[in-house]
């Protein structure tokens, strides 16, 4: 894999030099989401989309150990994982883009916010806010070498990149859910939390400080797209601060990101448009995290920590036929569940009866994992899919490894072009490989119930 992403930054610096002398054609998340046609796009369009969902598990409890009868946290529903049925607005976004006409064609600009009920909104279960989740300005003056700074989405994995209201699905595999889709700690959760009455330790479980990062940085890219013997190869470089939305940097290392994709389009244009895309990707960037010291009982000052993403896969779409798989790997800061795989905060039989669950992160561990996406158009208004997606998690240390594993079967109605309802059932497993099937840890993952999701997505 090391040698793959040295030769995608070597190809990548190639084609930007090539991409000088050559006009960007191809439709790609990279050109749909960080530029405007000159020639066409209004000085300000008013745009966005709603997503009423439904999702629901059996709600089966933690079935052993020191949290047994507990709310299992991964029957509950996101964000508020407080039930296992709800009816919520997924996603409620609104934002304006175009250029800046009259006063300079070759300047645009993306602005999004998001009203919904998501990890954006709701960082830990608290009281909902908007926030904005774009503000990006392009700059298009370098032939090939296009200049984007703000907040926008990072040039990483397919499920993160491409426009959410169209996705097939309506949840993200389980590496993306917790490999990528990150979410943000102050500590690495090892310690005994208590409840606030009692200050033997920091007085709570560890949670995020900071709404999910979204797929999306502040910094700034360069990039382009361009035509090459009837391809159109595009490729990202980014320099980010690699702490949130709508936060500043809060350590002396930067994230960077690289991007290459090459896309043979059949027909048609924007984000359904017939092709067969191959892409790779990477990331890496350090942490800050305090780590519970055993033999102190404390807390230690923030150690950095690195954190580093990588995937490659492809998409294909043409006439009723639609495919896709990625591969990717995590390396350090590795989201690990609760405790006991209980409801962050329920309540523990263990010592005085008040330790409570919390969130864990493992800073030197990894990951792997891919999923396969098949679909097919059975009717124009009526798609069936169905995905595999697993998840290969706390690889380096045998008792901790968990593997995860779920079959998707979907199906869409498309009412027109902007108005559509999916229905989605995961097929949901979990097991510890290398525990015994009596193990504690294989009993509570026995218990992972499948879920069931129905949503509406309207676009105007």
């Amino acid at each position: 894999m090391n040698q793959l992403f040295k030769k995608t930054l070597l190809a990548a610096a190639v084609t930007a030099g090539m991409a000088a002398t050559m006009q960007a054609q191809a439709a790609n998340w990279l050109m749909l989401q960080g530029t405007e046609p000159a020639d066409a796009a209004p000085r300000a369009k008013l745009w966005g989309f709603l997503q009423p969902t439904y999702r629901a598990t059996k709600g089966s409890k933690v079935a052993a150990g020191a949290w047994a009868g507990e709310p299992a946290q991964f029957n509950l529903i996101a964000p508020h994982l407080s039930s296992n049925k709800e009816f919520s607005i997924h996603r409620a976004r609104i934002g304006v883009r175009g250029v800046g006409f009259p006063l300079n064609a070759k300047v645009n600009y993306f602005f999004l916010a998001e009203f919904g009920s998501n990890g954006i909104t709701w960082p830990n279960g608290g009281d909902g806010q908007a926030r904005i989740t774009d503000a990006s300005v392009t700059y298009n003056y370098i032939p090939g070498a296009r200049i984007r700074a703000g907040l926008f989405k990072t040039p990483t994995a397919e499920e993160g990149l491409q426009a959410i209201h169209v996705f097939d699905y309506v949840n993200f595999t389980s590496f993306s859910n917790q490999m990528l889709l990150e979410r943000y700690f102050t500590t690495d959760g090892a310690g005994t939390y208590v409840t606030p009455t009692d200050n033997s330790n920091v007085g709570g479980p560890n949670g995020p400080n900071a709404p999910v990062g979204a797929f999306r940085d502040i910094g700034v890219q360069v990039f382009d797209t361009f035509k090459t013997g009837g391809w159109d190869t595009s490729y990202a470089v980014m320099i980010g601060n690699g702490n949130g939305i709508n936060r500043g940097d809060n350590n002396d290392h930067l994230d960077k990101y690289f991007y290459l994709s090459t896309e043979k389009v059949f027909a048609g244009k924007g984000p359904r448009v017939q092709s067969l895309k191959l892409f790779l990707w990477a990331q890496t960037g350090k942490r800050d995290l305090q780590i519970f010291d055993k033999t102190s009982g404390k807390y230690t000052d923030p150690e950095t920590f690195d954190r580093k993403r990588r995937g490659l896969g492809f998409t294909f779409r043409k006439d009723k036929y639609r495919a896709a798989a990625e591969y990717m790997t995590a390396d350090g800061m590795i989201f690990n569940g609760t405790d006991g795989g209980a409801k962050v905060g329920s309540k523990s039989s263990a010592a005085t009866g008040n330790v409570v669950a919390s969130f864990n992160v493992e800073p030197n561990e990894k990951a792997k994992g891919y999923y396969v996406h098949l679909g097919y158009a059975v009717l124009r208004q009526l798609e069936l899919d169905v995905r595999y997606d697993t998840l290969d998690r706390a690889t380096e240390t045998a008792a901790k490894e968990r593997k995860f594993k779920t079959t998707t079967l979907g199906a869409q109605w498309f009412f027109d072009k902007k108005n559509r309802i999916t229905f989605n059932y995961e097929i949901r497993s979990a097991e510890a490989p290398n525990l015994p099937s009596t193990h504690n840890a294989n009993k509570i993952l026995d218990e992972m119930d499948n879920r069931a999701s129905v949503q509406i997505t309207s676009i105007f």
